[in-house]
């Protein structure tokens, strides 16, 4: 008789972990893709992050910032200039860039200038952005659902890369978060030589207006 209460209790836990604790089935990685390409190339605003962990070989160590579609944003960047790294505060207003140093007032150049070194609006540019990399992704496997974020894995080429982080011309094993609800992208890890990359991104469409520092 105890065996047989041990078999029926092993059977209905085999068939709970089976049935009920996984949760809904995942997302094919392209077809989630596809909609989250299409999700940013919506986005009005967003917040980025840029992190680096380790040393890798890529110019931008560190921003953090506010961004609009449009292709205005603001924020600090952190940048190596000839073997040291140099804090920025910047305001992007049109074609003019506000930007200055730990001492000293704000300076000017040109867009044109700055995409030279970095622009970070770029990043929410529907055809050179966010929404440009997750459309030309290859092999993308969702692999785990995640506090209702999946986490997908996928290959980024190199050219699509270094727009959004200057540096990179080869391409990259990446890992992307993609938000459950909104298809939206949450963040981007990019593993590379000596260490690694973290783009992040939130407070989407919220209300931003970017304007140019006062004078002195």
């Amino acid at each position: 008789m105890l065996r047989k209460l041990l078999f029926v209790v092993i059977l209905a836990l085999v068939s709970a972990c089976s049935s009920g604790g996984g949760g809904s089935e995942l997302p094919a990685g392209p077809d989630l893709l596809k909609k989250s390409a299409e999700a940013m190339k919506a986005v009005k605003s967003a917040t980025f992050s840029i992190a680096t962990d380790g040393k890798p070989k890529v110019p931008v160590k560190k921003a953090d910032g506010r961004l609009t579609a449009t292709g205005d944003a603001d924020g600090t960047i952190t940048i190596e200039v000839l073997g040291s790294l140099q804090e920025l505060t910047f305001a992007l207003v049109g074609d003019t860039v506000h930007f200055k140093g730990p001492t000293g007032g704000f300076q000017k150049m040109t867009r044109k200038d700055l995409a030279q070194i970095y622009d970070p609006s770029l990043i929410l540019n529907p055809a050179k952005g966010l929404a440009q990399l997750l459309g030309t992704a290859t092999d993308p496997r969702v692999e785990a659902e995640e506090s209702g974020v999946y986490r997908v894995a996928a290959t980024f080429s190199g050219q699509v890369l270094g727009t959004l982080v200057p540096g990179v011309t080869q391409g990259v094993n990446a890992k992307i978060w993609v938000d459950k609800a909104t298809s939206r992208l949450t963040k981007v890890e990019l593993p590379l030589q000596d260490g690694t990359v973290t783009v992040s991104l939130s407070d989407y469409d919220a209300p931003v207006t970017i304007t140019p520092p006062a004078a002195g």
